[in-house]
């Protein structure tokens, strides 16, 4: 196997387990792992093709889309405990908190 398609297998499995944890849990955390695990996915393809390419490219993006991964975790995080503060978060709550 050449190794484009072993980063290519990786980077779809992450982002399957990261769908599957995104779309089967009712937990607000693991929601949120699972949306950073496709975040990561893609960050490996950035990073796995600007290396291959020999392009700065790839590890700006990389960089950037961590950096925009980490304030949504630092967010997301941050809702969930305000909301666990008041009861056990799940989804069902958050949707009534709609206005």
């Amino acid at each position: 196997m050449t190794p484009d398609r072993v980063v290519w297998l990786v980077s779809v499995l992450l982002f399957l387990c990261g769908l599957a944890a995104l779309l089967l849990r009712r937990q607000l955390l693991a929601m949120l792992l699972g949306l950073e695990l496709m975040i990561n996915a893609a960050n490996l393809n950035f990073v796995f093709y600007g290396r291959e390419w020999s392009d700065a490219a790839g590890w700006t993006s990389a960089l950037w889309v961590l950096a925009a991964a980490a304030a949504e975790a630092v967010v997301g995080l941050t809702l969930i405990l305000a909301l666990n503060r008041l009861a056990e978060p799940d989804t069902d709550s958050v949707r009534e908190l709609e206005g």
